[in-house]
């Protein structure tokens, strides 16, 4: 039998305890957490994108330009000390920018530098920024571990969990599970030779708030949107980005192509998922030809 409560009038008023030192200023109180500029998990994602200024760069005198020249190969290089730990530069037709550089790793600074060495370099005066997109990586909420794979194997498929056919598939999601977030938290660039970028963000308007969808609503369609994605392995390889708090939108998404058409059949297909067509808000999209620092300098006349 549970005991009754105490009566108001009987009760022992409990004994006053310390509490912490007050703070003066709104100033934080001391946490065990670490500060720290390194991700939890996960790397630092950094975008820039450039034109460049002709008239601004006729007018540096031809020694300076080539020293800027020589700056910028070794600042976009791979193997130089200091260098992020991933990076792809890449030209980009039309008129939204003529460059743009991808940089990924654990070290803000050495993302950051990249930035500052180019713009303090001697060419930068004829470097005009025209966008910039910082994101962390992640492991999103919709990645289900082997339980929840297994329950959706038998709730949404119907597989019997006795079956061999169950156990098998169960064994195979989790073994492919651990390369598979190893590479969305710390992606390795691939040797492909195309890319496109976009931000996106949810929709929260009236009926359309993706935020207030049940959890199990939302994962259903995010497994959906994930099978559509899936007839394109080995065309396409996709790194999720998070930016809520960060940038202007809530994540940022990274293609690289085996060819440019794979990148337009990807986005157009995934657009049909209940989630991009009902819930998705499209930033710019950007789309570029990876390149060697060197040849990316003859490819836009820098």
């Amino acid at each position: 039998m549970s005991q009754a409560p105490e009566s108001p009038t009987t009760a022992t008023p409990p004994t006053a305890r310390p509490g912490p030192p007050a703070q003066h200023g709104h100033r934080p109180a001391m946490s065990a957490v670490p500060a720290t500029l390194v991700p939890e998990a996960g790397w630092h994602f950094l975008h820039l994108f450039y034109r460049i200024d002709r008239a601004a760069l006729a007018a540096i005198p031809e020694m300076e330009q080539e020293e800027g020249r020589r700056q910028i190969v070794e600042i976009l290089g791979k193997d130089r000390e200091g260098a992020p730990d991933q990076i792809h530069a890449f030209a980009i037709p039309g008129h939204k920018a003529d460059f743009g550089v991808m940089m990924a790793g654990p070290d803000l600074r050495a993302v950051h530098n990249v930035e500052v060495a180019l713009q303090a370099s001697k060419l930068g005066p004829a470097l005009v920024p025209t966008y910039s997109f910082y994101s962390i990586t992640e492991i999103s909420e919709y990645v289900p571990d082997a339980e929840a794979y297994g329950k959706i194997l038998r709730d949404r498929e119907g597989v019997d969990p006795e079956s061999p056919t169950y156990a098998t598939k169960v064994k195979a999601y989790a073994d492919r599970l651990g390369p598979m977030n190893k590479q969305r938290l710390y992606p390795e660039f691939p040797d492909w030779p195309c890319l496109c970028f976009y931000p996106m963000s949810k929709m929260r308007q009236g009926d359309q708030n993706w935020y207030l969808q049940p959890f199990e609503h939302r994962t259903e369609m995010m497994a959906q949107h994930g099978k559509s994605g899936m007839k394109f392995a080995g065309k396409v390889m996709q790194v999720i980005t998070a930016s809520t708090g960060l940038d202007d939108w809530e994540w940022g998404v990274t293609l690289w192509g085996r060819n440019p058409s794979y990148l337009k059949d990807i986005v157009y297909s995934m657009r049909f998922d209940e989630s991009s067509a009902k819930y998705a808000l499209f930033g710019p999209f950007y789309f570029g030809f990876i390149l060697p620092p060197v040849e990316l300098l003859d490819a836009v006349r820098l």
